[in-house]
This record gives C-alpha cells, sequence and structure tokens, in this order.
C-alpha cells in the first residue's frame, strides 16, 4: 500500500482507513464498484461533476492503495476495466454502517433544523 503518514512514530489504523478511502470521489467510487466490474466511461457518467483528470487520479490512488484493480485488454478500441480486490471488497461492511450512520444522523438532524 502507498499510505502516507502524518507522524512516522505513531501509525493511526483510522487514519491508514481514512487516508485509504477519503477523497472526494473515493466513496462514490466504491459503491459503483460494489455493484461489479465498471469501464471509465461507466464510472465517469454514474459520478455525475466529476471530472475525467480527478476520476483517473482517484483511481490510481486506489489502485496503488490495493483496493482497485484496473485490468488492461489489448485490443482496438483500448478497453480498460475496473474491479474491487479482495482489500477493496473488505470496505462494504464498513461503508454500509457508514450509509446507515449518515441516513440516522441526517434524519434527526434535519429534525432539528425543522424544529
Amino acid at each position: 500500500m502507498k499510505i502516507k503518514s502524518t507522524n512516522k512514530k505513531k501509525n493511526c489504523p483510522a487514519e491508514m482507513a481514512i487516508q485509504v478511502i477519503g477523497g472526494r470521489w473515493k466513496l462514490l467510487i466504491l459503491k459503483e464498484l460494489f455493484d461489479g466490474v465498471k469501464r471509465f466511461n461507466e464510472l465517469h457518467r454514474s459520478l455525475q461533476g466529476v471530472t475525467h483528470k480527478m476520476l483517473t487520479q482517484q483511481l490510481r490512488e486506489m489502485e496503488a492503495d490495493g483496493i482497485v484493480h484496473r485490468e488492461i485488454y489489448l485490443q482496438v478500441p483500448p478497453k480498460v476495466e475496473y474491479s474491487l480486490t479482495s482489500l477493496g471488497k473488505s470496505l462494504k461492511p464498513m461503508i454500509n454502517e457508514m450509509h446507515q450512520w449518515g441516513i440516522e444522523h441526517l434524519n434527526s438532524h434535519q429534525e432539528n433544523i425543522d424544529e
């Protein structure tokens, strides 16, 4: 894994996890790849607002961190597919919990605003 630690003396597992999945688009990319193998343009279409450059950068970081696999097919036109590695798939329960937490707290936050 290509993970940079801001503090060499303390290796915090939570900090490492946030570095791997942190980033404006990484959780959304993971969500798309939990559904199966995707080509670059499929990901780009499903992630409204992401630029080609940013999507490429996020996918490269995720590949370097070992959570995304990039498969290149030597054909014309070129074909590249992205999928999750077993390490990437292992993030699904945690991300589902984060999603559930967000639903619960979004609802309570919305109720406080409405009052």
